[in-house]
This record gives C-alpha cells, sequence and structure tokens, in this order.
C-alpha cells in the first residue's frame, strides 16, 4: 500500500540562508507539518510485536535570530511514528507555545537567544535566564495519557495528546517559576515529578503532579545561589536533584551577564523524601556536572545513582571562523567528555561513594522504563560525531558484566535519542528494541530505524522511510500502547465522575 500523505497549512518564516552549523545540513529547520499513513519500510519488516509511539522533540528556527543563534534557541516540533500491527504512521506537528503564536503574529522574532544579551530581547523573556523564549524544544514525555513538551531553562510544560498530536495548551499545575525539561514519571504510583529553579531565593523547587493531573505538593529546596541543573532522578522513596559547581559567575550575573564557568566547589546532591519532601538530605561528591541520568534504586542504607559524569564540563573553544567556537565546544560530548559513572549515598553515615563504569564517551542514555527506580542490568547510550552535537551511533551497555556492544552509522548518516521499547509479551529486560529517527545526509532523506536489542550487533532489522527530512535536535519517548491506553480510559473515568 502506497504512503499517503496528507500536509497541514505552511507556518510564516522569515530565517535567511547562511553557513551557520547548526541551522545547515542535519539541523536544517523543518517547517512543514504533515500527517503520513502506511509508511514505506524499505528494508526489513516492522516487528508485530512492537506496539506504541514513539515521541521525538526538535529544534526548528522558524524567523532570523536577532543575535547569535544556539541550536537550543529553536522552535520546538514534536514528531511521532506509531507503530501497530507491523505498520506505521507519522505526524509532526510545532509545539504552539505563547512564544510560538507571538512570533507568528509579529511575522518574526522576539526574543534573543542564549549566547545574546538578555537586552536583545524585545519581550520579556522566560526560563531561568529570565529573557528567553519558551520554546518547549527539548524533551518530551508522556504522563497520565498526555504528552507534555518541556523547556531545558524551565518553562510552561505544553500538552498534546500523544496519538493526534493535538495541542492542548500550558500544563495547568504548573508553578510561576515553570518546570525544568525531564520530569520523570513514576508508573509504579501514576506520580509525575518534577523540578525548577530559578535567580531568585530559594533558587529551586521540587514538585510532584498525582496520576490524576493535579499538583500534589511544591517544595523549596534551597540552593546558596542560582544554579544550573538540568536532569534529576528518583528511586523508590527517594527524589535526588543536584547541585554541580558549573554555574553563571556570580560578579557578571550582578551585570545581567550570563557567563557560565567552573567554581571551586564539590558537587552536590539533595535526596528528597518522596514520603516527607521536608526531609532533604544532602550529599558531597566530585566536582563534575552531568546533564543526563540513567536510574537510580535503593540498595539497603544506600540509594545508587547512575549518569554520565563530565570529566572537562567546561571544555576550552573549538576552531570556528564565525566566532561560535565556545558554543560548539559546549555541545560536544568529545569536548566535555562525559562518561559512564555511579554514585551510593549512605542515608545512614551521609557518606557518598563514587565509581567509573567506563572511559568510553557516551550521553543521552535510556533504559527499560520498566526497571525505573529499581536494580536493573542494560543501558543505551548515544555516540556522537567529534566536534559536532550529532548522534552517529549506539552503545548496549550490559552493567552486570562490564561488556558493552557498539553500533557505528555510516558517515553521514545521523540519529536521534533512541527510548527502549518492550516487545509485546517480554519476558526480560532486554526483550525489546530501540526506536531512532535518523537524518541521511548522503541521500536529503529521513527515514526510522528498528533495533533488535536480543540482537544489538546486526544493526537495525527494519528501515522506515520517511515523508521528508528532519531536522536533528534533542529528547525522544516511547509510551506503550498498554500504558497509554489504559492512562487514557483512567483520566476519561475521572472527568466523568467529576462531571456527574
Amino acid at each position: 500500500m502506497a504512503m499517503k500523505i496528507e500536509r497541514l497549512p505552511a507556518i510564516r518564516s522569515t530565517l535567511q540562508p547562511s553557513n551557520h552549523p547548526y541551522l545547515t545540513g542535519a539541523w536544517t529547520p523543518q517547517y512543514e507539518e504533515v500527517n503520513a499513513f502506511d509508511l514505506e519500510v524499505i528494508e526489513g519488516a516492522i516487528p508485530e510485536d512492537l506496539d506504541g509511539i514513539y515521541l521525538r522533540n526538535t529544534e526548528n528556527q522558524i524567523h532570523q535570530p536577532l543575535g547569535k543563534y544556539h541550536p537550543f534557541d529553536g522552535d520546538g516540533m514534536i514528531h511521532q511514528i506509531d507503530f501497530r500491527r507491523g505498520k506505521a504512521h507519522y505526524r509532526n506537528r510545532f509545539v504552539r507555545s505563547r512564544c510560538f503564536q507571538a512570533e507568528q503574529e509579529a511575522g518574526g522574532s522576539l526574543w534573543g537567544g542564549l549566547q545574546d544579551k538578555p537586552s536583545l530581547s524585545r519581550r520579556p523573556g522566560f526560563g531561568a535566564h529570565g529573557s528567553l523564549k519558551d520554546s518547549a524544544s527539548t524533551d518530551i514525555i508522556v504522563h497520565a495519557g498526555q504528552a507534555i513538551a518541556t523547556f531545558y531553562q524551565c518553562g510552561e510544560g505544553y500538552v498534546m495528546d500523544p496519538e493526534t498530536l493535538e495541542q492542548l495548551g500550558p500544563a495547568p499545575w504548573v508553578p510561576i517559576d515553570g518546570i525544568s525539561a525531564h520530569p520523570k514519571v513514576d508508573e509504579r504510583t501514576g506520580e509525575l515529578l518534577f523540578f525548577n529553579y530559578s535567580k531568585h531565593a530559594p533558587y529551586m523547587h521540587y514538585g510532584v503532579v498525582d496520576a490524576d493531573g493535579r499538583l500534589k505538593s511544591y517544595t523549596p529546596v534551597p540552593l546558596p545561589g542560582p544554579r544550573l541543573p538540568h536532569d534529576m532522578a528518583f528511586s523508590e522513596n527517594w527524589a535526588i536533584l543536584n547541585d554541580f559547581p558549573v554555574f553563571w559567575d556570580e560578579g557578571l550575573l550582578e551585570h545581567n551577564i550570563h557567563a557560565v564557568r567552573l567554581h571551586d566547589l564539590p558537587s552536590r546532591f539533595a535526596l528528597v523524601n518522596r514520603n516527607d519532601p521536608s526531609d532533604i538530605r544532602w550529599f558531597d561528591a566530585a566536582p563534575t556536572y552531568v546533564l543526563h541520568w540513567l536510574n537510580a534504586w535503593e540498595e539497603g542504607d544506600e540509594v545508587v545513582l547512575d549518569g554520565y559524569f563530565q570529566n572537562n564540563p567546561t571544555p576550552d573553544p573549538l576552531p570556528h571562523d564565525g566566532g561560535l567556537g565556545a558554543m560548539m565546544a559546549h555541545i560536544d560530548e568529545n569536548s566535555f567528555r562525559p562518561t559512564l559513572h555511579r554514585w551510593r549515598f549512605n542515608l545512614r553515615t551521609g557518606e557518598t561513594r563514587e565509581q567509573s563504569l567506563g572511559d568510553q564517551l557516551v550521553e543521552f542514555g535510556m533504559i527499560n522504563q520498566r526497571y525505573l527506580a529499581q536494580p536493573y542490568r542494560y543501558a543505551y547510550s548515544t555516540t556522537t560525531k567529534p566536534g559536532w552535537f550529532l548522534f552517529n551511533g549506539f552503545v548496549k551497555h550490559d552493567l552486570e558484566t562490564g561488556e558493552s556492544t557498539t553500533i557505528t552509522l555510516p558517515e553521514g548518516r545521523y540519529a536521534s535519542e533512541a527510548p527502549f521499547a518492550p516487545r509485546v509479551g517480554a519476558e526480560d529486560e532486554d526483550d525489546g528494541y530501540l526506536v531512532s529517527f535518523v537524518i541521511d545526509e548522503n541521500q536529503g532523506t529521513s527515514e526510522c530505524i528498528i533495533i533488535d536489542c536480543k540482537r544489538f550487533a546486526d544493526g537495525p532489522i527494519c528501515r522506515i522511510a520517511l515523508p521528508h527530512k528532519i531536522s536533528s535536535g534533542t529528547h525522544s519517548h516511547w509510551v506503550e500502547r498498554e500504558v497509554l491506553e489504559r492512562d487514557k480510559a483512567a483520566r476519561r473515568e475521572r472527568l466523568m465522575a467529576a462531571a456527574a
């Protein structure tokens, strides 16, 4: 059956051609919004036991930047591929944030970016920075049957239907300081855990949203000053936040200059008791910065945390004639050098123990979500092209044996963050697939690939053509059909009960 494509009305764009490294090539913005049905399989076959939805957030700059463009300034676009009974369907939509709508009405950019002076913005901004556009372009998760797109420097959190990508507006429970990217969903309790951060005391908060989508608690987590946390983790009884020594220079911040540097301080971890959020335990550790965590769980008196330790968190600029060397180094994994790492926090003694889990440069990891907050064996990381924020391969880590298997994509092909999708009827932890979009710069096309994690070294078992070339971006999410239908049904029942 031939692929059927429905194209939506075009959005307004004023972006001019340039040679900016993150507005060209695999980062060329995509403006077309479509619904595509019965996608063409290029190679292999779609597994019949792959049943669910893959969501990926990307940055797509719509208007000519007011100043220096950073790829994290781009407008959020969600790409979705829906697998069911051996077939795949695709759709994509820009996140209709308040800032997206305002710039569409204005016909141009209204906010400066991460590399610009705050005074460049033409309207009051958002986020911890205070002058940025809330593009909801960083992360995407699904909670209680609804997708939520978030912005890394704290924004409103925009809700969409994960099946249709219908826009449902800002999440009503989000506090005035917004929410950071990387809220977490505990499928065991149905809760969503989140944090935010700002430039005013107490500088960080931790919050919980229940399975009904209501704010359950919102707790200050006081810090010594403004910080730049990016991710959080949780175990059965503890939420884990952080205070790393990589943050804005305080002296320059007094002059509204947002310059990040490494301070002579330890890393600090806040363990917040999920049963009593006022109970916060602090632990010191070696100085570093961590973008992303993999998992956390409890072993006796210890809470164990896995993530990616940066061995050079403030790298020197890369050579670049256009003055973008500092930006390019700070998003280049081969510059900031993240490696898999484990922390152990002893709740009885207050001691922290650390252990390196390997020297391979990896980041943007995923696990089988069924094993969140409990001991696990397998992790899946990405590798990147040196000098670039472009994923060029995947690594399967066996944390029990210490062995790993790497898949490297051919030159000119770049992947996306690849969540683990459990096989229907899965019997053990690695019984499932990795799903990823791939941009092929050699052909000027994009596709979706599927990797069988039981036969990881074999590489993709299926390649599926997408209807257009997409832009690169950051985070992704997999939601199982069974979980989505259960949560949507529960939401409908609660709404009906409330209306009765």
